[in-house]
């Protein structure tokens, strides 16, 4: 999410209807479920009811759907008839996983539709219905409440497709518990925006930031290694880890102690624990890590391991640059990787 302070500017420019805040920001409202653009001619929602977005996919994620009034996924006074069909194709169906079969049903090319929403909203149409599939999943997560129907009212037209939708990232409709082993997960807010806490009574198996890339894929892989079932909810380790994050963030803890899991090969694990021993405010490259471990001809593996982790934060991968000193890559984005470098930074200065 957005800042504070600029949460303000944008709430007045929401109440102008200010055109010149238009690809801005959109605004979630937490009444209605709907996400909307500046100019929306609805009635203005509290500020204590909005959340605002520097683009559509971080709406999405965060569980909001788009406004049936100001039509956010659209060019101001310009509505492509392909890119609202496609919408409200989803709408309808939200559980849905496109193919190329899907496409020709309604006459569509798909190579059209994934390049007219990467041109206007900067994703592809896969990566939106993707995106609103999560949403889905996250919006009863971050509610805490293991019965779906008890949401319907804010919006969701579809029960069945509500359940579906979560259960097909899950692993189970939100009212069934007791047929597999259960994962907890729980949405946690942070001064870096909202992560997911997927954990068992025992440890921590997943921490992420909701809008990375491929989350979807990373909690279905969880469930299937796992042979579980995720249900919205708190265990010892989710509470464990959302105490450390506040304490991280204030800038007064650089090591965190909640249990975890590691879910990958004896190399990956090895690769992990290395990166754990780099102190907070110092970095490595990927050459540094793979001598480290004894394999200097592996930082091509290691940096595979590298992006395989699920424990942001608590696996400090953040602290892995390019040999040349660019900050290169990270699933919760550069932006991100470049204040967690700083922010430790400054912990370390202050703690030396």
């Amino acid at each position: 999410m957005i800042p504070y302070e600029r949460n303000l500017d944008y709430y007045q420019a929401l109440l102008d209807k200010n055109s010149e805040y238009e690809g801005v920001f959109f605004v979630g409202v937490k009444t209605t479920g709907v996400f909307c653009r500046p100019t929306c001619p609805a009635r203005k929602p509290k500020f204590e009811n909005c959340e605002f977005y520097k683009t559509a996919k971080e709406a999405l994620l965060a569980s909001f759907r788009p406004c049936r009034r100001c039509r956010p996924l659209s060019h101001p006074n310009q509505v492509s008839e392909l890119v609202q069909l496609l919408v409200n194709a989803v709408e309808e169906n939200p559980e849905q996983r496109w193919t190329d079969s899907d496409f020709r049903k309604l006459s569509i090319d798909a190579s059209t539709a994934r390049r007219q929403f990467k041109k206007r909203f900067g994703m592809t149409f896969v990566e939106y219905a993707r995106a609103r599939r999560m949403g889905i999943a996250l919006k009863q997560i971050r509610a805490g409440n293991p019965v779906i129907d008890a949401q319907l009212t804010t919006g969701y037209e579809s029960s069945s497709g509500f359940r579906d939708a979560f259960s097909k990232i899950m692993g189970a409709a939100p009212t069934q518990i007791g047929y597999q082993t259960i994962l907890k997960a729980a949405w946690l807010d942070t001064r870096l925006g909202p992560m997911i806490a997927i954990a068992d009574e025992e440890a921590l198996y997943l921490l992420e930031f909701v809008d990375r890339r491929g989350l979807e894929r990373e909690v279905e892989r969880l469930r299937k290694r796992t042979k579980s079932a995720i249900l919205p909810g708190y265990t010892a380790p989710i509470r464990s880890i959302e105490n450390e994050l506040t304490h991280y963030f204030e800038g007064s803890l650089t090591q965190f102690n909640t249990p975890v899991v590691y879910l990958g090969s004896s190399f990956q694990r090895e690769v992990w624990e290395q990166l754990q021993k780099i102190p907070p405010g110092q970095t490595s490259s990927y050459a540094g890590l793979a001598a480290a471990i004894g394999k200097p001809g592996s930082y091509r593996a290691v940096a595979q391991a590298n992006g395989a982790n699920q424990l942001a934060l608590v696996i400090p991968c953040h602290r892995v640059i390019n040999s040349n000193g660019d900050l290169g890559g990270y699933g919760g984005g550069i932006s991100r990787k470049q204040w967690l470098l700083n922010h430790e930074m400054t912990i370390g200065s202050e703690s030396s």
